[in-house]
């Protein structure tokens, strides 16, 4: 692959992106079960996963033919959230501090989007000569 490339010219952003979108899932999903009994918090080390990243490819299950094909797959990286304290029904879902990660996650994921829009526009900016 050559040094100017269009993968080489993104870096690792359009993985970290997809990965961000899939925790936002994760985190939203913990929310939305903070009442549930017994229902266990769950969440990605996404360090470690992105990390992973650059040693293999990341393959988003597929479980439809008109889904788009993604490059994430974290259900290995899935991990339960150990509670600071946990419910007396089992639930371990810490709201402030779900909405606190989804809310750190989201400004990162808009970080991620504005330096690759910023990318583009250097990109378009090259090919137009300016």
């Amino acid at each position: 692959m050559s040094a100017l490339g269009f993968n080489n010219s993104l870096g690792i952003h359009p993985q970290a992106m997809q990965l961000r979108a899939t925790r936002a899932e994760i985190l939203a999903n913990n929310l939305a079960n903070a009442d549930t009994p017994h229902f266990k918090a769950r969440d990605i080390n996404f360090n470690a996963v992105l990390e992973g990243e650059s040693q293999r490819s990341l393959k988003m299950n597929v479980t439809h033919e008109s889904h788009q094909r993604g490059t994430v797959n974290t259900e290995a990286d899935l991990m339960f959230r150990n509670p600071y304290q946990p419910a007396i029904d089992g639930n371990t879902v810490d709201s402030q501090m779900e909405q606190s990660f989804y809310t750190d996650n989201a400004l990162r994921y808009n970080a991620s989007f504005e330096f690759l829009n910023g990318k583009f526009r250097g990109l378009k900016g090259a090919l137009r000569g300016e």
